[in-house]
């Protein structure tokens, strides 16, 4: 049996949680480049609203099963999450200096390409290993 420290699991979680954090950061820095929703600066703008965006996501997910809603699945669990995703874009958008939404319907667009992105970025990664 492998002998694990804590350090190293906490040194495991830091860089998986930097890793995801990156790779959010290129993918909603992709979709600004294709101009579909959004705007963004640089890099820079865009691993400020990736950190926004994962934490807003995770506290609004962890309000919703504390008020005993589970998570919803299927194609309903899939447009409440482009939803809530639209609307704490527009959130980001209006505190983030560089990131500029491109209205509601923007908004949705940009969730739309970042969800496919990312399924392609997973798909890709799923060839090579």
């Amino acid at each position: 049996m492998a002998d694990v420290s804590l350090a190293g699991t906490f040194f495991g979680l830091i860089l998986g949680i930097l890793i995801g954090t990156l790779f959010a950061a290129l993918i909603i820095w992709i979709v600004g480049k294709l101009g579909m929703g959004i705007e963004v600066d640089g890099f820079g703008p865009a691993f400020i609203a990736a950190i926004f965006i994962a934490v807003l996501s995770n506290v609004i997910i962890w309000v919703w099963n504390q008020l005993g809603f589970g998570a919803p699945a299927g194609l309903v669990g899939s447009i409440i999450h482009l939803l809530v995703t639209a609307a704490i874009l527009m959130t980001a958008g209006s505190y983030i200096k560089g990131l500029r939404v491109k209205g509601f319907s923007g908004a949705i667009i940009a969730s739309i390409a970042i969800a496919v992105v990312a399924w392609l970025v997973n798909w890709a990664i799923g060839l090579v290993t």
